[in-house]
C-alpha cells in the first residue's frame, strides 16, 4: 500500500489532491503488468478501469475494415489512459494495446464511481482532472483532422 500511495501522490494528474482522497483512491487501485502485444482493453467492452502508466507505451487503435488496425495516439509512462469509465454506458471506443513490457496502477472505476457517489469532493476533484485530459485530447484530435484534411485539400 505504500509504494502505491507514493506513485499516487507522485503523479501529475493528482498533484495538490488532498491525502484523504489519495487514500480513497488507493482502496480501488492495485499494480498491473502487460505483455508486448497483449490488449488492454477491446472497443465495445465494458470500461470499469483507467490506468496510471509507469513504465512501457500503450498504442490507441482502431480497426478499420479491409485495412487492419489504424494506431489513433500512443501514450507512455507518466500519461493516462481511459476515461471512458467516467461516461455512461461505460464501454471502449477504441481498442488499446501494449506496445512493449508496459507496467501501470489500474484503478477499478465501478469501485472509483461508487467512491464519488458517497464523497462529492472527491466526485468534483476527480471531473475536473479528467475535464482537462479529455480537453486534451480533443484537441489532439482537431489537430489530427486539420492534419489529414489538409494533406488531402485541394
Amino acid at each position: 500500500m505504500e509504494n502505491l500511495e507514493r506513485i499516487l501522490t507522485e503523479h501529475p494528474f493528482l498533484a495538490g489532491m488532498e491525502t484523504k482522497h489519495i487514500q480513497t483512491l488507493i482502496g480501488c487501485a492495485s499494480n498491473v503488468a502487460f505483455k508486448e502485444g497483449e490488449f488492454i482493453f477491446k472497443e465495445g467492452t465494458d470500461a470499469n478501469s483507467f490506468y496510471f502508466i509507469r513504465h512501457g507505451r500503450i498504442q490507441i487503435e482502431t480497426h478499420i475494415p479491409q485495412k487492419g488496425a489504424f494506431v489513433i495516439r500512443s501514450r507512455e509512462a507518466g500519461e493516462i489512459l481511459g476515461w471512458s469509465w467516467l461516461v455512461p454506458p461505460y464501454k471502449w471506443h477504441f481498442d488499446a494495446r501494449a506496445v512493449e513490457v508496459t507496467r501501470a496502477i489500474v484503478l477499478d472505476g465501478k469501485c472509483l464511481r461508487d467512491k464519488c457517489e458517497e464523497d462529492h469532493d472527491l466526485g468534483y476533484e476527480i471531473m475536473k482532472r479528467f475535464n482537462l485530459i479529455i480537453a486534451e485530447r480533443l484537441e489532439q484530435t482537431r489537430f489530427q483532422l486539420m492534419d489529414v484534411y489538409g494533406k488531402n485539400a485541394k
